[in-house]
């Protein structure tokens, strides 16, 4: 990579700078001066008030984007921007930090950069986003976030400004055109009317108002407007020019002066207008005032209005270290040098034109003529580069004469030195007839080597000699067809090596199994009785020694006992061990007679002959002889059917009450017999309710009882009790204590 700047190349170990609008890469030194050259350019001109009052941008060399002075680089940083002087690694990109680059895509999308630390722009983002079409309309699809925006291109319909239409482009991004209709349409105040485009329904015509404003006095000035005129603008309470005083005066008068003072702030911001109240702009300010001059070394004073400019002499060194600013009333921000450098530049014919600077110069600015051989083509280096610049390239013909046997030689451009070797082919008759098709080969250059023997270790090996001489022609490489010894192809090869060769395929003859063929590799075979079949294996061919292969019938899986031999197989004599369809008994099968059957006789080969030992749905066993697949549902075996109160009973078969078929019902007698047995239930069930009705009621008595005792007792005097049982001979107090002992009181 090449500094745009120095013209040299960027090494891995210097310091750089990378533009962010073009990428270009410098060297950080040559863009500081670069930056500051180009400040020094624009600010020359400028007067000493001037100077310091604007930020100057410097250009990029390449792309020329603008940069402040404040973002004039002055470290060296990774790509990326993260790491500060990034160490040299040999195992990563020059000047790259190795990290995550975690740039911000542009435009932005919210990702970030997952390349490592690198030169130029990010790449596109390549992350899968699920996203629409500008219109909405299309079903979400996955994309990359770089190409997220896509069209359907179905009609946009979206409705258009002027509230009529609608959009008929196809679906884009972005706000609709407008619309692109023509339509009559009258200006805002309504008095002429012009076709327009539907788009812009609002115009203004150029004629004026004219209307008569409420005052009477005055008419309407405004240009075509919608809506009432308004007020007179010289209406109602106005200011005086000073603004301290309103008058409330008719439209048709001027307001006059108040007299008082007017107070403005004058330009110099610090004091006011002492006038009275006046139209126009104020005087400049006159007052006397103690100012200080920009260096703030001396004070005066002098009017307002006037700067103050000290004749002190500025003595501090200016940016290039070599001259003093010299500035009248220097405010300490001088200047950058504004002499000339004068140096002489690496050129060694030119002196540096650029404002005095430190550090090394610009290469030189002027430019010097570059010829080709034959000085037709000129091209401009810069000075000094002259002498290490390739000659340039001349678009003439080379004109020497040939040196070889060909009468003319291949066209080639202009060239410094000898000409380039002859490409033409050689097309010399050689033994075999045919022509030399290799390039021209009589000015070859040779390597000489055995010479000079060297006198001992001390003498340095001298570099090998080249002499040109003529080389004989090689060997003819016309290619000639040739069959190989197994007669699989046929093949050009080289005339000087022409001759039966093999393939390295293998034979493929049929050997006398007629289940395979030779897996020798190709090789001659001699002909048999004259027969020309080039199919059939020979003598020379392998013998088939390998097991016969040939397919088995369907089910057998037993291998064929002769070795590998022509014809059918012989049948299959091994007898299976099979289990029956119920899995209970093991049966031996001849193969042969299992595998040549058809499906009803392998049921009848594979079933042991005894009773299926299944049992049905209904809980019956199987009355089937050993079958396959399922039993059959139709169960034959005698069950007992008892009708609902258990009484009658009938026997039917299994199948029948099964499929809802046979039912036994209660006749008339089964029916007399349950009405008298819930008859003697209900009287039952009614006994039973009055019995526990009267132990209730017993026990209330008892109850009543007890409580007339306890009271008795207590207020020793006895009541006479209802039902008091066969005690009511005793006094009071002991059948009272009887009762009580009765109950556990």
């Amino acid at each position: 990579m090449t500094c745009l700047i120095c013209i040299a190349s960027v090494k891995r170990n210097q310091a750089v700078w990378s533009c962010c609008g073009c990428f270009c890469i410098f060297h950080l030194v040559c863009i500081q001066k670069w930056a500051k050259d180009s400040l020094f350019l624009v600010s020359s001109p400028l007067t000493d008030d001037d100077f310091g009052k604007k930020d100057y941008p410097w250009p990029c060399p390449k792309c020329r984007f603008e940069y402040k002075r404040s973002e004039t680089p002055s470290r060296y940083y990774c790509y990326c921007g993260k790491v500060e002087n990034p160490p040299l690694d040999p195992w990563l990109v020059p000047h790259s930090c190795g990290q995550i680059c975690e740039r911000e895509f542009k435009p932005p999308c919210g990702h970030k950069c997952l390349l490592l630390c690198h030169p130029g722009p990010c790449p596109p983002c390549p992350k899968m986003v699920t996203t629409t079409c500008h219109c909405k309309k299309a079903k979400p699809v996955p994309r990359r976030c770089s190409a997220k925006e896509w069209s359907c291109r179905l009609p946009c319909g979206r409705l258009l400004l002027c509230g009529q239409h609608t959009c008929e482009n196809p679906c884009h991004a972005g706000n609709c055109q407008p619309c692109p209709r023509v339509s009559k349409q009258r200006c805002i105040c309504g008095r002429q009317t012009a076709e327009r485009l539907c788009a812009s329904p609002q115009w203004q015509c150029d004629q004026v108002c004219g209307k008569a404003l409420p005052c009477g006095n005055h008419t309407c000035e405004q240009v075509c407007h919608a809506g009432p005129c308004g007020d007179c603008p010289r209406s109602g309470k106005r200011s005086c020019p000073c603004g301290k005083s309103k008058f409330t005066l008719p439209c048709t008068e001027d307001v006059p002066t108040c007299g008082d003072s007017c107070d403005k702030v004058l330009e110099c911001g610090i004091h006011k207008c002492s006038q009275r109240c006046h139209r126009g702009p104020c005087e400049i300010c006159r007052q006397e005032v103690e100012k200080q001059c920009r260096c703030g070394k001396h004070t005066k004073r002098m009017p307002c209005h006037k700067p103050y400019l000290c004749e002190t002499k500025c003595t501090k060194i200016r940016d290039c270290q070599k001259h003093q600013c010299r500035r009248k009333c220097c405010s300490g921000n001088c200047p950058p040098c504004d002499q000339v450098c004068g140096r002489t530049l690496g050129c060694r014919n030119h002196k540096c034109p650029s404002g005095c600077h430190r550090g090394s110069c610009n290469p030189c600015p002027e430019t010097v003529d570059v010829k080709c051989n034959c000085g037709k083509t000129v091209i401009k280096v810069p000075c000094g580069r002259e002498r290490t610049i390739k000659p340039p390239k001349c678009k003439q013909l080379c004109s020497r004469p040939p040196t070889c046997h060909h009468p003319t030689q291949e066209k080639h451009y202009c060239h410094f030195g000898r000409c380039p070797p002859c490409r033409q082919s050689c097309q010399k008759t050689l033994v075999c007839g045919h022509l030399c098709p290799v390039p021209c080969h009589d000015e070859a250059l040779v390597k000489q080597t055995g010479l000079h023997q060297s006198a001992g270790p001390w003498e340095q090996p001298s570099e090998p000699a080249f002499i040109q001489t003529a080389l004989p022609c090689p060997p003819c490489q016309v290619p000639v067809p040739v069959e190989c010894l197994g007669q699989h192809e046929v093949s050009p090869l080289p005339c000087h090596s022409a001759g039966p060769y093999s393939c390295k395929r293998p034979c493929g003859r049929l050997l006398n199994c007629q289940n395979h063929t030779c897996m020798k590799e190709c090789h001659h075979v001699t002909k048999i009785n004259g027969s020309a079949d080039g199919k059939k294996a020979g003598p020379e061919c392998l013998q088939c020694e390998e097991e016969c292969t040939k397919p088995r019938p369907p089910g057998c899986s037993h291998r064929c006992v002769l070795p590998c031999h022509p014809g059918d197989c012989p049948s299959c004599l091994q007898m299976l061990k099979i289990k029956c369809h119920c899995k209970l008994s093991v049966l031996y099968i001849e193969c042969l007679k299992l595998t040549s059957a058809d499906l009803k006789e392998k049921d009848l080969l594979t079933s042991c002959k005894n009773q299926c030992p299944k049992e049905l749905p209904c809980g019956h066993r199987c009355k089937e002889i050993c079958h396959s697949g399922c039993c059959p549902l139709n169960c034959n075996q005698k069950v007992k059917l008892r009708c609902p109160c258990k009484r009658l009973k009938k026997e039917v078969q299994c199948s029948k009450i099964q499929e809802g078929q046979v039912s036994l019902e209660c006749d008339a007698l089964c029916k007399e017999m349950k009405r008298k047995a819930s008859e003697i239930k209900e009287a039952e069930a009614k006994a039973a309710i009055e019995e526990e009705k009267r132990r209730q009621q017993a026990e209330l008595s008892c109850s009543a009882t007890l409580t007339a005792c306890k009271r008795s007792l207590a207020n020793s005097s006895f009541v006479q009790p209802n039902k008091c049982g066969s005690e009511l001979n005793a006094g009071p107090p002991t059948f009272c204590r009887m009762i009580l002992r009765a109950h556990n009181f």
